[in-house]
């Protein structure tokens, strides 16, 4: 994991909710943070995170400064984006999309 991904898993696990239950699992080549068994948001080596904001969400997220869609090759993944690391430089900018993330995933059943 780089420097720039493991400062921010340690920034996510300060700034999340204490009723929040989250599990690390490896994913991406770094942290991803499960809520419920789903995906709530992983750091990625450059310091950005993807987002788990759900296809209802992305127009909203993506209309936000440093949002870009998430794409695995040739393919654009719905209900995810990339924020980037100046985007969630500060700690409330972070809590927020921490809060974004949290409020899609907790309409998810539970795996």
């Amino acid at each position: 994991m780089s420097m720039a991904s493991e400062e921010l898993v340690d920034r996510i696990r300060d700034l999340l909710p204490p009723r929040i239950h989250c599990i690390e699992k490896k994913m991406f080549g770094g942290v991803a943070f499960m809520h419920r068994g789903n995906m709530l948001v992983a750091p990625l080596k450059d310091g950005s995170m993807l987002a788990r904001v759900g296809k209802d969400g992305m127009d909203d997220a993506l209309a936000l400064s440093g949002v870009s869609t998430m794409n695995m090759g040739e393919r654009s993944m719905t209900g995810f984006v990339v924020v980037s690391g100046d985007a969630i430089e500060d700690d409330d900018d972070l809590r927020t999309w921490l809060d974004r993330c949290l409020a899609f995933v907790e309409t998810l059943p539970q795996k």
